[in-house]
């Protein structure tokens, strides 16, 4: 049974960066579209990027856009974030679904554990 196991986070200063990895085990995700959401304490889950199973398309949330890149190869994909802000604090999770990436957490079947991303001011 696949899982999807991440890794990377921690605290860094306003300004600095981060690279997520999410690593699935058990089966490739290959065919599989692949988002990043987060989730601060008291908000809901939001959508960050998405890219298509053939890496094309990559789609951005505007806090997104500029900053962060969503990568990926056959089993792992990456979430570089640069310029990090005090905002971007949150869990950070990795998440599978078919057909294209969308904005919408329930629409994807398969997380991550989540890993804590924290921004110092």
């Amino acid at each position: 049974q696949v899982q999807l196991v991440q890794s990377g986070g921690g605290l860094v200063q306003a300004g600095g960066s981060l690279r997520l990895s999410c690593q699935a085990s058990g089966r490739t995700i290959s065919s599989y579209a692949m988002g990043w959401f987060r989730q601060a304490p008291g908000k809901e889950r939001e959508f960050v990027a998405g890219l298509r199973w053939n890496g094309g398309n990559p789609r951005y949330a505007d806090s997104a856009k500029g900053r962060f890149t969503i990568s990926r190869t056959q089993n792992t994909v990456y979430l570089q974030m640069n310029s990090l802000k005090p905002e971007d604090m949150a869990v950070y999770y990795c998440a599978r679904r078919v057909g294209s990436p969308t904005t919408a957490a329930s629409d994807y079947n398969l997380w991550g554990q989540g890993t804590q991303v924290t921004v110092s001011s």
